[in-house]
Parts: C-alpha cells; structure tokens; sequence
C-alpha cells in the first residue's frame, strides 16, 4: 500500500438567515466556487439572489438540475467543472440531494 494524507475538511452550515454570513466564509477559502443545487427552487424562493450578493467579486460556476438520489453523471460534471477551471471551494444549496452531490464532488 502506498503511504498517503487525506484532509478534507467540511464546514456545515444550517438555519435562518445562514446565507447572510456566506461571503465571509468563503472569501477566506478560495475566490473560484462551484455552486451545486437541484431543480431551481432556490430561484423561486430568493435563496439564488442572496447567495449571488454574497459571493460578490467571486468566480462562480454552476451545477444546476440536481436530482433527487443524484445520479454519478451530475457528480461527474461538477468534478470535471472543478478540474477544468480549477474550482477551489463547492457550496451546496437546497436540500440533502444537492448536499449527497457535493460530498462525492
């Protein structure tokens, strides 16, 4: 076997009002994010806007369409996203099927 060191730290962050304090929390982990989401209920809802405020002066890419059970295509695009453009940080936003995409991205 060969002598490896695996870190990969995640930062969960749940509640009311979360989204407010978004930009802070990302600005100091990279400036190129995946945005990872499912059918556009966060559209609807006003959560997509605030989050687009928040990340402000970032480069933002996205993985939208999310399914429910998320198949491993989806989780192959947001990989090769993340390798084509050298994505450094991945929110996932909505519900635990754009969060279970985000984890295997």
């Amino acid at each position: 076997m060969h002598s490896f060191t695996y870190y990969a730290p995640t930062k969960l962050c749940f509640g009311k009002d979360v989204c407010d304090n978004l930009g802070s929390e990302v600005k100091n982990l990279g400036k190129k994010v995946l945005l990872v989401y499912g059918g556009g209920s966060i559209k609807k809802n006003g959560i997509y806007e605030k989050v687009q405020k928040e990340l402000q002066g970032l480069e933002i890419f996205e993985l939208s369409g999310v399914e429910p059970n998320p198949k491993i295509e989806s989780v192959e695009k947001g990989v090769k996203l993340c390798k084509e453009h050298g994505l450094e940080v991945i929110i996932a936003i909505g519900g635990g099927s754009s969060m279970d995409c985000a984890k295997a991205i």
